[in-house]
Parts: C-alpha cells; sequence; structure tokens
C-alpha cells in the first residue's frame, strides 16, 4: 500500500450493475435517511481509535462477554460482534451459522433454541481457562457495555433480524452508540422500528465507487471498506465530508494501521487489541476510559 492510493473493497464480490446499484440508492434513500435531528442522547463517543474485532479475539474466545471485558479493560474504542436468531427467535451472538468452530458442540444455530445453546460452553476451545464461558445473548451484551464505547453490531441475516436488532437497542436506551453492519433489506428493516437507528453500510456491490456513492445517497453513518478492490483517498475524503465514518476489515498489522489511519480511515478492526494500542499512540489515540457505567 502506499499514501497515494491504497486498495479498498466492499464486504463481497457480488456483482451489481451501476445503473441497477444507483436505482436502488434512490429508492431506498427516503426510507433510510437519517432525521436532521436526533433525539437520543449520550456521552462523546470516540471519533477515531480501534475496533476490537469479535473482542480480543486473538488472546480470548470470540464473541463472548470475556472478550468484550478484556477489549474494554484495554480501551478499545469499538466493538464489534455478530448477531444470529436461534430457533426460538432469541438474539444470539455468533459469527459463523454453525456452532461447531467455536464451542464444544455442533449444528446450526437458527436450529437450536436458547436453552440449548446455554449447554455449550463457548470458551474451552480458545484456552481451559475459559471453560464453563456461555453464548450470549445479544441483551446481554448490550447490557454489560459502558455508553461511551461504539457498538458494532453485525447483522448476520436480513430484514427481520435487523428490525429485531433495532427494537433491542431502542429498549436498551443505545441509540446514540449501538450501529448496524447490515445491508440494505435489514438497514431499511430496522429504521421503520426506528429512523434514528445508526447504521454501517454494508450493502454488496462489484463498483467500490457505486458503494460509496449508496453509503452516501440513503444517509448510513458508517462504512465498512475491506482490503479487495480499487479505492482512492479522495472516496475515503468524500465519505467523510458527508459525515460517513469509515471503517476498515482489517488491520492484520501495526504498518497496516498507520498506513489506514494515514488514509483518512477512523476504525480499524483489529483481532489482537495491546498489539496495536503503542503505534496508535503515535497519532495521538489513546486507550479509551470506559468511565460512564453500563446501564
Amino acid at each position: 500500500m502506499c499514501r497515494g492510493t491504497m486498495r479498498f473493497a466492499a464486504p463481497t464480490d457480488a456483482q451489481v450493475s451501476r445503473r441497477d446499484f444507483l436505482g436502488l440508492s434512490a429508492a431506498l434513500a427516503a426510507g433510510l435517511a437519517m432525521p436532521t435531528k436526533r433525539a437520543a442522547a449520550g456521552p462523546p463517543m470516540p471519533v477515531r481509535g480501534l475496533c476490537a474485532h469479535r473482542g480480543v479475539m486473538a488472546t480470548h474466545p470470540e464473541n463472548t462477554l470475556p472478550a468484550f471485558r478484556e477489549a474494554l479493560r484495554l480501551g478499545a474504542h469499538m466493538i464489534e460482534f455478530d448477531v444470529r436468531f436461534t430457533k426460538d427467535g432469541v438474539l444470539a451472538l455468533m459469527h459463523d451459522a454453525r456452532v461447531d468452530r467455536t464451542t464444544d458442540g455442533e449444528g446450526w444455530l437458527s436450529k437450536m433454541t436458547l436453552e440449548e445453546l446455554r449447554q455449550l460452553d463457548a470458551g474451552v476451545r480458545k484456552d481451559e481457562r475459559f471453560a464453563g464461558t456461555r453464548i450470549p445473548t445479544f441483551e446481554e451484551t448490550l447490557a454489560m457495555m459502558p455508553r461511551n464505547v461504539w457498538l458494532n453490531c453485525h447483522v448476520k441475516g436480513g430484514a427481520d433480524l435487523g428490525a429485531a436488532m433495532a427494537a433491542a437497542i431502542v429498549r436498551a436506551g443505545r441509540r446514540h452508540q449501538a450501529f448496524l453492519a447490515a445491508h440494505a433489506d435489514a438497514a431499511q428493516a430496522a429504521r421503520a422500528v426506528d429512523p434514528e437507528i445508526l447504521i454501517c453500510n454494508m450493502e454488496p456491490s462489484g463498483n467500490i465507487f457505486d458503494y460509496v456513492e449508496f453509503t452516501i445517497a440513503t444517509k448510513a453513518e458508517f462504512i465498512q471498506l475491506s482490503s479487495k478492490g480499487d479505492i482512492d483517498e479522495a472516496s475515503i475524503r468524500l465519505l467523510k465530508k458527508n459525515g460517513i465514518r469509515v471503517n476498515f476489515y482489517q488491520a492484520a498489522t501495526p504498518d497496516d494501521m498507520r498506513r489506514l489511519f494515514l488514509a483518512g480511515v477512523d476504525f480499524p478492526l483489529v483481532n489482537d487489541l495491546a498489539n496495536f494500542l503503542p503505534a496508535a499512540r503515535e497519532f495521538g489515540i489513546q486507550p479509551l476510559l470506559s468511565s460512564h457505567a453500563p446501564g
């Protein structure tokens, strides 16, 4: 990577024509537009910093409360996690569609009830010291978080899941900090529940410039870029000019992180937060003090 032009991409390689993509953008803009004034008040939020990807997943079991507590202890500015529906309609945290990789069980999460999921050990595969860790619900996760950390809530499903997650965020009083990383159908359903729900656009496009234009047109508050394809720093500046914060999946090394910050990225996703904090200080980014109590 160089400082002039960096390589980025939309979340997937799905191919959408420019005409169809911009048509979808125009059709959704009204439904996804955020109001000019926000009713949801909260403490000041980080302007930029490090996003703990699935918590501190390098050393702790991903998408679990221990991983999030470690991220908070270290001073994460944003915490990312994944949410899915269980068989009985509960919002549970899991990246994969199946539980095999991260728990001592096997099978599809969507075919298990919460009671069945609670029987699984979500920590022992990472390390024996995490034995007995359970799969948390979305509500439990929201409840344990301080109020001054961004919550990057990845919607691993469609419109129904987006709507349910938006409702949970409203009930928890977390509209000021929790945003849904979602495709357009889930984002539209979420803002039908509450037009002030924050959105990180994840709508796929084969053309990165269409992806940027769609994000601006639908007035998303965040966009997630990744490491395939082409986009120059002017596009990042355009996003920032329109008030859109730029997340990036992911920074593999501190040098990657340095290049991303120099290009204008706001929140690189990292797996091993402690390893990146010294380099972040070079940019004036200090660990976040989570001084605002949960709840």
